[in-house]
């Protein structure tokens, strides 16, 4: 590991070979929030491996402990709580928490996992040791695009700006619009990695990619509409690092990282021999593929040279007669926990929502105090700070910042001034922060 350590070896082994998946009505329980807590461990120092390239323990043990697999159907799990027990909870009338931070914890678990499952699907071996839940992750992955599709079509992500509403319930909602946008980022880096493997796949899972789902076409859709690039006040900004930055003149003709995932999975996609001996060619598929031609630049090929094999195949796929659907009865596997989550609990909705509530989500004062102490103790400043990419970034002006807000000591400035301006926005998580941290 590198030089800065949030788990020793054995710690570390201790919390994989404890993960399990739990049912959606104990999600925010004792238990859960502990899990909450040793993945965000997880997450954080495989974060610290990855940049020390020193060995990347954490994902060996989790391929080793065969705990991929469990990852994935807790991955899907929250999200099947996020769409059908979250909008319960909002709409119930006698729910008006004082705290609404246990609720939120919640949320961002898809956001969590999501991210260690981007760290470690790097490696092929932990793409191989997903076995069959591969099918449910690609499944995952096309429904989060599908929505970032959409979502490109009607303006754009939501834009983090200071709420509207008094009603704790309706700002967590927001925050969950704004969570979601970086989550299906995060899928389309998974999505990639995955595609790295595209010979090694089973057959289900390259029909289910190619055919289903048809991704290339999907991923022609992204390029198009580049959800993570827009055009703020004259200037072109792109979503990277977890905010949205201005791209200076001299950067602009760089290939963004978000970019060149969605280039290098068409690649895979229509180049591998595995792939292509079983993408049917559609008129439809041809249509939309001829599309990246006008994207192929001598500056994006300088950027990425292996797209020139691409270019060529496009060149010989606008003289070449497009297929006729292909209508082959072939026997293959499908996901199931989706389907097996949404059976079991199906009709039980409101009843899970109404149990959560009364055990869950209403904690004593004491309560709040106890688990304000130990996200504290998860999340500490030396890690994150070691963690991020980059020097610190003036939540108001996105200047580089120098100066910490010294009440809750998570936000920064790079002046007075700012700070002040910012004051009306942040004070609505800073006191609550700085009220957890003086817990501890």
């Amino acid at each position: 590991m590198g030089d800065l350590e949030l788990l020793l070896p054995g710690e570390a082994d201790v919390l994989v070979r404890g993960l399990r998946c739990f049912q959606l009505r104990e999600m925010g329980s004792g238990g859960w929030n502990q899990q909450h807590e040793n993945l965000e461990k997880l997450n954080m120092q495989a974060i610290l491996d990855a940049t020390a390239s020193q060995g990347e323990p954490i994902q060996e043990l989790l391929v080793t402990h065969g705990k991929i697999p469990t990852l994935v159907e807790e991955l899907i799990a929250v999200e099947m709580w996020k769409q059908k027990v979250f909008p319960v909870l909002c709409r119930l009338e006698d729910f008006k928490p004082q705290n609404t931070f246990p609720i939120y914890m919640v949320l961002h678990h898809e956001a969590s996992i999501i991210n260690l499952l981007e760290t470690v699907f790097f490696h092929k071996e932990v793409c191989e040791s997903a076995e069959d839940t591969i099918l449910d992750l690609v499944d995952y992955c096309h429904r989060k695009l599908t929505l970032l599709v959409a979502q490109s079509g009607h303006g754009g992500p939501p834009e983090e700006e200071e709420s509207q509403y008094g009603n704790p319930m309706q700002e967590l909602q927001k925050q969950a619009e704004l969570m979601e946008f970086e989550i299906a980022l995060k899928a389309l880096s998974v999505l990639r990695y995955i595609t790295d493997c595209v010979d090694s796949l089973s057959l289900s899972t390259l029909s289910r990619m190619l055919s289903t789902h048809n991704l290339p076409c999907l991923l022609v859709e992204l390029l198009e509409h580049s959800p993570w690039s827009r055009q703020e006040g004259g200037k072109r900004q792109q979503f990277e690092r977890g905010r949205w930055q201005t791209v200076s003149p001299s950067e602009q003709q760089k290939l963004s990282k978000l970019d060149g995932q969605v280039w290098i999975a068409l690649y895979n996609l229509l180049l591998s021999p595995e792939a292509r001996a079983r993408y049917c060619l559609t008129s439809f598929a041809k249509g939309q593929l001829l599309k990246l031609r006008a994207f192929l630049t001598d500056t994006l090929l300088d950027q990425l040279p292996n797209l020139t094999d691409l270019q060529g195949f496009l060149d010989h796929l606008a003289l070449t007669e497009a297929q006729p659907p292909k209508k082959d009865l072939v026997l293959e596997q499908i996901p199931e926990i989706w389907e097996r989550i949404e059976r079991e609990n199906r009709g039980k909705w409101q009843a899970i929502a109404k149990h959560q509530l009364r055990h869950v989500f209403s904690p004593s004062e004491q309560e709040l105090r106890l688990q304000a102490r130990r996200w504290a103790e998860t999340y500490r400043l030396d890690v994150l700070e070691a963690v991020a990419p980059e020097q610190p970034r003036c939540a108001y002006c996105n200047a580089e910042a120098s100066k910490r807000c010294s009440r809750c000591q998570n936000e920064w400035y790079c002046c007075r001034e700012c700070q002040v301006k910012h004051w009306e926005k942040h004070g609505k998580a800073c006191v609550p922060a700085a009220q957890g941290d003086r817990a501890k």
